[in-house]
């Protein structure tokens, strides 16, 4: 089956946005060289509305409706999204078609001031835009005053350099795809910050049915990642879907062995529950449902009906 002689791929249009789509158009330009491999920007509901937390405006979901009516609207083959705004449960009617390979997971700390999370003073404002963050940071250092902090990632350094906050809490991976490693001052292990289902990794969503385009994008898909971030999600779908919840999910794969872990907390980090599984990387999700069935064991339920689900 050959490729399309044009290749359309709908993107927001934040500059890390831009470049996934773009690390993506140059990959797919090179297995297709006969196709002309092009980018739409869109600019989403997410991205518009800044005034507010995104829990309380719907949820992730908000980052890839446009592209999605882009696709339907047979405007774009295929959108590029980081995994973790990725909603748990897909849309009828699309399917996430390959995971590339992650970039690094793991959260980090941004500071003018300081070299890492044991330095801040008590009060020190720290920004974040993730419950999941929030809840680990009020769990460890509830001496730290925690801010809501949106924005796409230049216009969250902005408010950091302004002095609104003393240090935040960004995704690595987004920072060295911009190339500003060089403003991370620590990288938070996972034991300090245990990260997002799917953080680091890039997911390539499709109209379901579209073989030729599921061809097309196949060499993207990473065996070793999907593993991991199918297991991920599968824990977070079995423990609150697309609700807005403190959840941690993290998988390597551990001497041929995928080894999952995970958290659930209330926001204000009093009460949290986690745990940690190990099996076969094929057993991707049912490894995520049974650690979801093991923190349910140790009280996750409690934790979840004790949250706002929208």
């Amino acid at each position: 089956m050959s490729a399309p002689q044009k290749i359309v791929i709908a993107t927001r249009e934040s500059r890390l946005a831009m470049w996934q789509a773009v690390h993506v158009q140059g990959r797919l330009a090179s297995l297709n060289p006969a196709s002309e491999v092009v980018i739409l920007g869109m600019t989403t509901r997410g991205d518009q509305i800044l005034d507010r937390p995104l829990a309380e405006i719907g949820g992730k979901g908000l980052f890839i409706k446009e592209l999605e009516v882009a696709m339907q609207a047979g405007e774009a083959h295929l959108a590029v999204h980081s995994m973790k705004d990725v909603p748990m449960t897909m849309p009828e009617g699309f399917v996430l078609a390959a995971i590339s390979a992650r970039e690094n997971p793991l959260d980090a700390f941004v500071s003018n001031k300081y070299a890492g999370l044991d330095e801040l003073p008590a009060g020190a404002v720290v920004g974040t835009s993730s419950l999941r963050r929030e809840a680990t940071l009020r769990a460890r250092y509830p001496q730290l005053t925690i801010k809501s902090l949106r924005g796409n990632l230049d216009t969250r350094l902005k408010k950091l350099d302004a002095g609104e906050y003393d240090a935040i809490i960004l995704a690595a991976a987004g920072l060295i795809r911009l190339g500003l490693a060089d403003r991370v001052k620590a990288v938070l292990s996972a034991e300090q910050s245990l990260p997002a289902p799917g953080q680091g990794a890039l997911g390539i969503e499709l109209l379901d049915g579209d073989a030729a385009m599921a061809a097309v994008v196949a060499p993207l898909n990473d065996p070793e990642t999907a593993h991991c971030v199918k297991a991920e999600r599968a824990l977070s779908r079995a423990l609150g879907g697309s609700c807005q919840v403190p959840l941690g999910g993290y998988a390597i794969i551990d001497n041929g062995e995928l080894w999952l872990r995970g958290f659930v907390a209330s926001v204000d980090g009093q009460q949290m529950v986690s745990g940690e599984v190990r099996g076969a990387p094929a057993a991707d999700e049912a490894l995520g449902r049974q650690l979801a069935e093991m923190l349910r064991a140790q009280g996750a339920d409690a934790i979840l009906a004790g949250l706002a689900c929208h």
